[in-house]
């Protein structure tokens, strides 16, 4: 079964490329992946593979098998990012989501043709909204993996941390969050700014504070404004109104909760020291990951049956934020593990003109088919 699998996904890789190209041009934002969402069922009516969609978001769940025997979950983000490329703002996928697509469904495809049969079944999460850090948590809530045993996703990796035809078992992403507050203050003639409260005094109190927060050393964390905007056009009036956005990464969660508490306590300190009102609303969150040994030996075993014991390397440790790490922390019986998967991928993770070594892609299915298979017991 493993010369077979190498066989199949080496005669694909210009399919594989040619899907890849095809979902990068029609990107499309995290809850309007409509498109999207269209596509990946039509290709699963091609695999004959039943699926459920939603009517209250994006997103599809393939379902293989008679459900028996142990589930195994495959994973893969759908959103792009909105950002500025080249002059024009556009949905754009500098974070790889559309190769995630790609390897996912050519991992079912090799299955499918291939004649493997499920022990019990195997469920395809193809999941909206990881950009914004939400769209794990509504398949939680929709009780999606509450019968999963096993899940696997897979990342692209930047070339600072790993290179094309080298591959971890795992990721080590650390927590993230981001606030988005507002202030308000009262409007003054700026000849008689004693008369008003000045939300730009806020705001510079409030960064100041920001930056003060003492940090444990020993446990990488970090908090930073990332947005402000305030005032209007006349520069003759004391503002009354700003907004505020603010980036929270720590490496643990336990780091997580404590940066937290003391950023909410710094900052309605700092901004409401001259009378002003700080609201703060938390806008997204996700966890630190939490490894898994056994899933992270049966994908060692498959990453060195495709790029050899040289391809094997250590987990990285990244203040990167990743929603899937909320499945293994909601479900508890969940063994769970992230691939990282080398790509030359440069400059960066969310540059708008990211580029990667596009036959990695014939990497990322050959390793995630054969942990299904080992997971699967059809191979050991």
């Amino acid at each position: 079964m493993k010369e077979k699998v190498h066989e199949w996904v080496d005669k694909k890789a210009a399919e594989m490329k040619k899907m890849y190209h095809y979902l990068h041009e029609h990107a499309e934002i995290s809850w309007e992946e409509k498109e999207t969402t269209t596509f990946i069922c039509k290709q699963l009516d091609a695999l004959d593979i039943p699926y459920k969609t939603f009517s209250d978001q994006t997103g599809a769940v393939g379902l293989w098998g008679n459900g028996k025997g142990p589930t195994i979950g495959v994973r893969t983000d759908m959103d792009a990012l909105w950002q500025n490329v080249n002059g024009t703002w556009k949905a754009n996928h500098s974070c790889g989501h559309d190769a995630h697509m790609t390897i996912v469904l050519f991992t079912l495809k090799c299955l499918k043709e291939l004649g493997v049969e499920p022990k019990g079944m195997i469920k395809s999460f193809f999941q909206p909204a990881e950009e914004k850090g939400a769209g794990a948590l509504s398949f939680v809530h929709k009780n999606l993996l509450d019968d999963v045993d096993y899940l696997l996703g897979l990342h692209l990796r930047p070339i600072q941390e790993m290179r094309f035809n080298e591959a971890s078992p795992a990721i080590y992403h650390g927590a993230a969050a981001s606030f988005k507050g507002r202030i308000y203050g009262l409007q003054a003639h700026a000849a008689r700014y004693h008369l008003g409260i000045n939300v730009i005094d806020s705001l510079t109190s409030i960064n100041m504070a920001i930056r003060s927060i003492p940090l444990n050393p020993i446990i990488p964390a970090s908090a930073k404004m990332t947005f402000v905007q305030g005032g209007g056009k006349s520069f003759n009036i004391i503002p009354d109104y700003a907004e505020f956005g603010i980036d929270v990464r720590a490496q643990t969660n336990e780091a997580m909760d404590q940066l937290i508490d003391q950023l909410k306590r710094s900052i309605y300190h700092a901004g409401e020291a001259n009378g002003a009102k700080v609201e703060l609303e938390l806008l997204s969150e996700m966890p630190a990951a939490s490894n898994n040994a056994l899933m992270e030996e049966v994908v060692s075993a498959s990453i060195k049956e495709v790029l050899g014991e040289k391809g094997l390397v250590s987990p990285p440790v990244t203040p990167g934020g990743e929603d899937f790490h909320f499945y293994p922390k909601s479900m508890k019986h969940l063994k769970a593990t992230m691939i990282g998967l080398g790509t030359d991928l440069k400059p960066g993770l969310h540059h708008p003109n990211m580029s990667f070594e596009l036959d990695s892609l014939v990497n990322g299915v050959k390793i995630m088919a054969l942990s299904v298979l080992r997971l699967n017991g059809d191979i050991e």
